[in-house]
């Protein structure tokens, strides 16, 4: 639509312009379609502590999908599966088993709109609730009502059963609706390779479809594909050995975004290179990579082993490339290893031996290369004497961890209790990960290529923050303005020896803490990393270009980046979105909650910081600056700051003690009432008559949630008034106001940096 948008705004009329689709016919046309999507988002308030989970009129979502089919049941259940939610489809028994919605009553479910409403319908329905009755609750038109009812119903139908006893009509009717073999396998006490094995034997495969805009009444010339078990013949054929398949990212998320589709596209360009076609699987329509003109083929479909299964085996690729999607592919490894599929890059059981906790930890300690002590426990007696010993604070996490999911730091032995009680349970199937938080480290990023263990590309990048806010939500400065000449060398070494100890075919990032000159490992992803487009577009070497020529075994020689070539600075900020979020603290954390990023340069980190704050709303105080300071540690450690926001001769507001503290170092402030005090003037007062432009409120790390500083946080967000709750960051901005003449900066393309 908006190239068509875009020709007619030059002139151009209708029956001039060609049908991208048909290749033959013109864009005046009313299009027939034979096929059904449907678009659902991708929803993740849970991440956000404090927030409210009710939508409606604000937009919450933070990403979507697009199921394609030739029945709505079938588009419907496959865009569940497409939210990577561990979802199987329309029935969700385990949601309402445990967690939040345990003891959640079916009606207040379906009366309240939030995120898991799509499952309380099947609930209800499985309830006997009357299509009439929960069209009175929801408001939702009883011809999707019904739809799903045929999903229930059906369901209902096999469950219990044996699937050996399941005719091969009945098993082609529950894929024509869009059922997974495991969803199947689960209703009839099978596994999903069971019910595989068992729909090969009926000869029951998906067919592949093009998308069509006019109905099959054209042939249609695109590469745009989906699968669909309501057919019995197939639109193409298989591009064979000369095609490798490319798995994307799936939805946007918090912690999965756009970084991994630029990463996808990139990989899709460079296989040309290597004289090989690209085969792109996606299902998230607001990609790059799912514009069918990227890539040779694209399949706009679920990420999951099924469907990656039944397109490679379609297509007899060469093989599929799993580390440029992020995390969503990575856990595909080892099972489409186990079946047979080859896989490009870094071996599965060397992913496993990054990914597994333990075999990580023995790994490191092969190479004797430093980590923070950490174990697993599965009672909570265990995991409190293993705190007591390393001491306090540690970091908790769950065994299920993605882009920091239920991350903590526990800063006493109160609030592990209160942590392990709120993960529902602990125990050796489900044990928590505890380690030793290290306070005031350095947060280091390492971004490398390898061949065959061998480093091709490196590069390193620190975080403004100290160890403590996620990866994704941290400031991230290229080159490095705070490291040791013998820091950079000793990440050098440990790159090279976790390379060649996992034999690392491709791209891989690390990241690390440095105190005291020391390097410990927090982790290995043996992947590209939410930084490589940062790091690509500021070096000018494509990280994604050199892992292709790896895959292929091209033996390049290392491309050199030599940090002290750059005269430049540049910086990467995260953005958030905690005012569309009703109730969310807007404090930065070990658990991600950034919903994008920006990246802007300059001639010093001052300046490349300042610019990309602003292009993510923040604003250039004016009118006033209000700042909290929790603890005596962080009142002393930000006085050098307090003094640089005096001479910009600006009222200061603060709290009681921050107040007297500065006023005793000689910063003149206002003193305002917390809101608690029940007096005039108090903090509230002054945000709500907008005499405040700014806001830092540092709390103490041993502090726990108090709700005059959560509503001081929150009401700065709902009133647009920029904040700052972390320490460092704080102190750069304040540097960057005094440092920077905003008017005198020099406007500069890319290429005149790069």
């Amino acid at each position: 639509m908006a190239y068509v948008a875009a020709k007619l705004a030059l002139g151009k009329n209708l029956t001039e312009l060609e049908n991208k689709v048909t290749k033959t016919t013109q864009f005046c046309f009313e299009p027939a379609l034979d096929y059904v999507t449907v678009k659902i988002p991708r929803w993740d308030i849970d991440k956000f502590k404090g927030a409210k989970d009710q939508i409606g009129s604000s937009m919450k979502s933070v990403g979507e999908v697009m199921g394609i089919g030739r029945t709505f049941e079938e588009a419907y259940q496959k865009a569940i599966r497409m939210l990577d939610l561990d979802f199987e489809g329309a029935v969700n028994e385990k949601l309402f088993k445990e967690g939040k919605l345990k003891n959640s009553k079916t009606k207040e479910l379906l009366e309240n709109p939030t995120p898991n409403r799509m499952f309380a319908l099947s609930k209800a329905f499985y309830e006997d609730l009357s299509v009439e009755k929960i069209y009175h609750l929801t408001g939702i038109d009883p011809w999707f009502l019904l739809r799903i009812k045929n999903i229930v119903d059906c369901e209902r139908y096999i469950s219990g059963r044996k699937a050996n006893d399941i005719s091969s009509k009945e098993l082609k009717n529950l894929k024509e609706l869009g059922f997974s073999d495991k969803r199947i396998g689960m209703l009839t006490n099978a596994t999903g390779l069971e019910i595989r094995k068992l729909r090969k034997k009926y000869k029951i495969i998906p067919s592949v479809f093009q998308i069509d805009t006019l109905a099959g009444e054209f042939p249609a010339k695109t590469n745009y594909l989906y699968l669909t078990y309501n057919g019995n013949h197939n639109d193409i054929e298989p591009t064979g050995k000369s095609a490798v398949i490319v798995l994307g990212s799936g939805p946007y998320r918090i912690g999965s975004s756009v970084e991994f589709d630029w990463t996808s596209v990139n990989t899709a360009l460079a296989l040309s290179d290597n004289n090989k076609k690209s085969i792109i699987i996606n299902c998230n329509p607001e990609t790059v990579s799912t514009d069918y003109d990227i890539s040779d083929k694209l399949y706009f479909e679920e990420l999951t082993f099924e469907r990656i299964a039944d397109i490679y085996e379609f297509e007899n690729s060469f093989g599929v490339i799993v580390s440029v999607g992020g995390q969503t592919p990575n856990n595909r490894a080892k099972s489409l290893k186990d079946y047979g599929f080859n896989i490009l890059g870094t071996s599965p059981e060397n992913i496993d031996r990054a990914e597994n906790r333990g075999k990580f930890s023995s790994l490191l300690d092969s190479l004797l290369i430093r980590q923070p002590a950490w174990n697993e426990f599965s009672t909570p007696a265990s995991a409190l004497y293993f705190s007591r010993k390393v001491g306090f604070p540690v970091l908790t996490r769950p065994s299920y961890v993605l882009s920091g999911s239920n991350m903590r730091i526990v800063n006493s032995e109160e609030e592990l209790t209160d942590y392990i009680e709120s993960v529902s349970s602990i125990s050796k199937e489900y044990p928590i990960t505890i380690s030793k938080f290290i306070e005031d480290a350095k947060e280091i990023e390492v971004d490398c290529v390898s061949e065959e263990g061998i480093i091709k590309a490196f590069v390193v990048s620190e975080h403004v923050e100290n160890a403590g806010v996620h990866s994704g939500d941290a400031s991230i400065l290229f080159p490095p303005q705070k490291m040791y000449t013998e820091t950079l060398k000793r990440l050098r070494s440990v790159a090279e020896s976790v390379a060649k100890e996992l034999n690392i075919t491709g791209p891989f990032n690390i990241q690390c803490l440095a105190k005291n000159n020391e390097i410990f490992v927090i982790e290995v992803n043996l992947r590209a990393s939410r930084t490589f487009p940062f790091i690509s577009k500021i070096t000018g070497v494509n990280f994604i270009k050199i892992a292709v020529d790896a895959f292929f075994h091209k033996e390049i020689p290392e491309i050199p980046i030599d940090f002290k070539k750059f005269d430049f600075v540049a910086a990467k900020v995260a953005q958030f979105s905690f005012a569309r979020l009703t109730g969310a603290d807007p404090v930065l954390n070990v658990e991600m909650t950034s919903t994008g990023e920006v990246a802007c340069f300059g001639k010093t980190a001052e300046e490349a910081f300042l610019k990309a704050e602003l292009s993510v709303g923040g604003k250039i105080p004016k009118k006033g600056i209000f700042i909290s300071l929790g603890g005596e540690e962080n009142k002393t450690k930000f006085l050098e700051s307090a003094k640089r926001i005096s001479k910009l001769k600006l009222p200061v507001y603060a709290t009681e003690k921050t107040s007297k503290y500065l006023m005793e170092n000689g910063i003149s402030t206002i003193k305002l009432f917390k809101i608690h005090e029940g007096k005039s003037p108090n903090v509230l007062e002054y945000f709500k008559k907008g005499k405040v432009d700014l806001a830092i409120n540092i709390i103490e790390a041993l502090e726990k949630h108090v709700i005059d500083e959560h509503t001081i946080r929150r009401t700065a967000v709902d009133h647009n008034i920029p904040l700052f709750t972390n320490l460092k960051k704080a102190e750069l901005f304040v540097k960057a106001l005094l440092e920077v003449d905003l008017d005198a900066l020099p406007v500069k393309s890319w290429s005149e940096y790069v």
